[in-house]
């Protein structure tokens, strides 16, 4: 009875258009009634869900992305990464992958990336040539690597739900987030191949090319001072997250001088509203993993999943099935909260490594943020290229190909995800 209240009551929610946070708040509430608990008891397990030290670096992660965006960092990246690469054929399509990489490094969120970069390699793609959807297309499926490439938020929102590292889950995230920019650039680069409205840009010299290093140098040592850092033992995340906003403040103020204190007080009122939405989702998603778990549903749930097959491959493809599904319709934060009650329990079960399938599972929503209908991504493209959603999907589909065949790669190739953490000895 207690499963289908609040099973139903969250679906019934999501068809009725209600957001995902409210409508995990409200069929936790449904769920309390059913149950005899009073209802007081709610705010405790939503306070409960968010007061963890280590999620104090998600508001100061969002903080330094805002910052430095603010910073003009995105502009001198491109300009760098197109002096290297731009003059090849579709050299401005990899550099957009490239980018995104970099700015991944900085941001930790998918949505922020693809803000940041695509009000300025959208306009110069299409100036040079490029069909303007594909070119949002490939904005919007590069800016998911800001997922997986550390910092990034969802690990550490998985880290404090699986009880893993995050220090650990950020240095598993290197190789596979570089993968899928490299599966990325190629699907571009075969999409491209007969394009023949592209124009070439000329090769740039030695100077230029230095020039755009030492223009883009103090934005390129944001995540070499971050990971560095985290890695080295000198700070622990949380504490990068801090430094990463003193070290963006001192680079937008002193360096660059593209922030004038005047934008201060917009830059946290932008960094307090993307921190608020997050952590209210956390808290909603929180106090429905606990009437899940208290209820004994997720028990139930996972000992259905359990009796479908005795193959691990078998299981592992219809776990990855269920994120793919779950990344269409939630957020990567809602979606841990409400699938890894179920599921870790089955990965234990199956003695993978928790560190894998933290990335396995982010890789998923990275992929689920440029897939119709709820993809975040695609709506950020969208209301920065003025095309519509429809358009847009039309072209991002190669995209997605690209992003689950590397996803397959990782999933059943896990060393892919575990050689970095290895070679650095910590603990998988």
């Amino acid at each position: 009875m207690i499963g289908v209240v609040l099973i139903g009551s969250f679906f019934g929610l999501l068809l009725l258009s209600v957001p995902v946070a409210a409508s995990m708040g409200l069929a936790t509430f449904a769920g309390m009634i059913v149950m005899g608990f009073k209802i007081s008891v709610f705010p405790t397990v939503f306070y409960a869900a968010i007061a963890k030290y280590t999620l104090l670096a998600i508001p100061f992660f969002i903080l330094a992305g805002v910052i430095m965006d603010y910073a003009g960092i995105s502009s001198r990246l491109i300009n760098f990464a197109n002096a290297c690469v731009g003059h090849r054929r579709g050299g401005l399509a990899v550099v957009t992958v490239i980018v995104a990489c970099f700015f991944a490094a900085i941001s930790g969120s998918g949505p922020a990336t693809v803000a940041a970069i695509g009000g300025v390699l959208i306009p110069a793609m299409t100036r040079q040539g490029y069909n303007k959807d594909f070119s949002t297309a490939l904005v919007a499926s590069s800016g998911g690597i800001g997922m997986i490439i550390p910092p990034s938020i969802p690990f550490i929102i998985y880290a404090m739900l699986a009880e893993v590292s995050v220090g650990t889950m950020f240095m598993a995230g290197v190789v596979p987030g570089l993968l899928f920019g490299v599966f990325f650039s190629v699907a571009a680069l075969i999409c491209l191949r007969k394009d023949s409205n592209i124009v070439m840009q000329e090769k740039q010299s030695a100077g230029v090319r230095w020039r755009a290093f030492r223009e883009a140098f103090w934005a390129i040592m944001m995540p070499v001072i971050i990971l560095g850092g985290i890695y080295g033992g000198i700070f622990t995340p949380t504490e990068a997250a801090g430094i990463a906003v003193v070290y963006g403040l001192f680079v937008g103020l002193f360096v660059y001088r593209e922030i004038k204190p005047a934008q201060l007080w917009k830059v946290l009122v932008d960094a307090s509203v993307s921190s608020a939405i997050i952590m209210f989702i956390m808290g909603c998603a929180g106090a429905f993993t606990w009437i899940l778990t208290t209820s004994g549903v997720a028990k139930q749930l996972t000992d259905s999943l359990l009796s479908l097959t005795n193959s691990n491959a078998t299981m592992l493809l219809i776990i990855t099935l269920i994120f793919l599904i779950a990344g269409c319709f939630v957020d990567s934060a809602s979606g841990f909260y409400l699938l890894l009650p179920i599921l870790l329990p089955i990965i234990k079960d199956m003695q993978y490594s928790l560190i894998a399938f933290g990335v396995i599972a982010t890789s998923n929503f990275a992929i689920g943020q440029v897939t119709p209908p709820v993809g975040s991504n695609l709506f950020v493209a969208c209301n920065i290229a003025g095309i519509s959603m429809k358009a847009l999907v039309a072209k991002v589909w190669p995209f997605i190909i690209a992003g689950v065949i590397c996803l397959l790669l990782i999933t059943f190739f896990p060393i892919i995800i575990t050689i970095l953490p290895t070679i650095m000895g910590m603990k998988l």
